[in-house]
């Protein structure tokens, strides 16, 4: 399959599928490229230091800004990470500059029609390859969602992110994951043998006609049995929701799929590491594993094996999201102290505190396996309090300024473990 034939499979069916209408009415957001996401894996929280304007060598009055956030959105569809980012850096006054590349036509236009719904203006578009990235600049921070596993070569792909990438800069990723996309490959390969052509017709359902392989598609989706695993899998539900999920899912002219162990891989070759997983306690053995005597052995691995026996005994991963910088760039994680400011992500603080049951418990879900967290006593004033604007000093006096900075401090560190291994809790400072 050559790019051309990717252009069309994406030009016929736009994806995902959305109308620029309902921008009147929500903002998709998901991750990557969340911005207090990116701000807290790739920044460690201190994005505002680098849109800081410039101090001047002698030490005296700043000078000009650094200049604008720049962004690439390498592969951006029909504009879900553009339009988040856009607007997220719009409603933080961040002077952002985000270029949207794409190789559809279609799928651009759907993305334009969103940002001008919005009357947002810091966005710019392109048509082209990402592999064209090193000829576009440095960005100091590159989306690449569903994209890298449908190139030929990923491994040259994510090369050219990161040469396309500004010291200090990040890349939020995801391809899809192996075991949670059980059953999906050998559909593929039965469709791409349905639609082939026949002795009898000579006619294929082939690539440039998209409608027939579809409905050919929808046939072999209703007549599955039972015992078909796609149909036992309770991670995806794609195909059910469009003409464009199912084409995505099913009729894909190339995709691949990746185990923990083959994305560190990718990522090592491109001369990245990983910042942050989403969200981290899938990739923590301990959220599946209880033995006392496992999670010893468990605590000997490294971080990348860790991962890899999380992804393997939990099964559910579909697709793998990372944050990824220059190993010389990773910096340790955020570490709450009194000037950080605590922010929720996707999340509103009463309604989770409302869900604590009066134990301190927390029940959520987490990819079909139920789970009871354990909460510190303050959890739920601190859910009521945390705003994204009040730092941990001033939480301190709201919500329990009777007792010593220490002890409050373990109460937040406890609860803030439990609430970032979610990606729920994240912290962002000032500077």
């Amino acid at each position: 399959m050559n790019t051309d034939d990717l252009r069309d499979q994406y030009d016929a069916f736009p994806y995902p599928a959305r109308d620029p209408r309902d921008e009147a009415k929500r903002l998709i957001v998901g991750s990557p490229s969340h911005l207090d996401e990116l701000n807290h894996y790739v920044f460690g929280g201190h994005l505002a230091r680098r849109l800081a304007p410039r101090r001047r060598d002698d030490g005296g009055e700043a000078t000009a800004p650094a200049g604008p956030f720049r962004v690439l959105v390498a592969g951006g569809g029909t504009g879900d990470a553009t339009v988040m980012l856009a607007q997220h850096c719009a409603n933080a006054g961040i002077d952002a500059d985000i270029l949207y590349l794409d190789l559809s036509e279609a799928a651009r236009a759907v993305a334009e029609a969103r940002i001008q719904a919005r009357g947002l203006t810091n966005v710019r578009f392109r048509q082209g390859s990402l592999l064209d990235a090193t000829t576009l600049g440095r960005f100091d921070y590159i989306d690449c969602c569903g994209v890298l596993h449908h190139l030929p070569d990923p491994d040259a792909g994510l090369r050219a992110l990161a040469a396309a990438l500004a010291p200090g800069g990040g890349i939020g990723l995801m391809v899809y994951g192996c075991y949670g996309r059980t059953g999906v490959y050998p559909l593929q390969d039965a469709l791409r043998r349905l639609t082939a052509p026949t002795p009898r017709d000579g006619h294929p359902a082939g690539p440039h006609d998209a409608g027939g392989r579809v409905d050919i598609a929808r046939r072999l989706v209703a007549a599955l049995p039972a015992t078909n695993w796609l149909v036992r899998n309770p991670f995806l539900g794609d195909h059910r929701r469009s003409d464009a999920d199912l084409h995505d899912l099913l009729l894909n002219l190339r995709d691949r799929a990746y185990t923990v162990p083959e994305l560190y891989a990718l990522v090592d070759g491109a001369g990245l590491t990983v910042a942050g997983w989403i969200e981290p306690m899938r990739y923590d053995p301990a959220t599946f594993i209880a033995d006392p005597r496992l999670r010893k052995r468990l605590a000997l691995l490294s971080e990348p094996d860790r991962a890899a026996v999380a992804e393997a005994v939990s099964g559910a991963a579909a697709k793998h999201i990372a944050y990824l910088v220059r190993p010389e760039d990773r910096a340790a994680a955020p570490v709450p102290n009194a000037t950080a400011i605590p922010v929720l992500k996707g999340a509103d603080g009463a309604a989770v505190a409302n869900a604590v049951s009066a134990q301190g418990w927390l029940p959520v879900d987490l990819a079909g396996l139920s789970l009871t967290l354990a909460l510190p006593r303050l959890a739920v004033p601190l859910l009521r309090h945390i705003d994204g604007r009040t730092n941990l000093a001033a939480l301190h006096n709201a919500v329990a300024p009777d007792l010593p900075w220490d002890r409050f401090k373990a109460q937040f560190d406890a609860f803030y473990a439990t609430l970032n291994g979610l990606n729920m809790l994240l912290l962002r400072w000032p500077d």
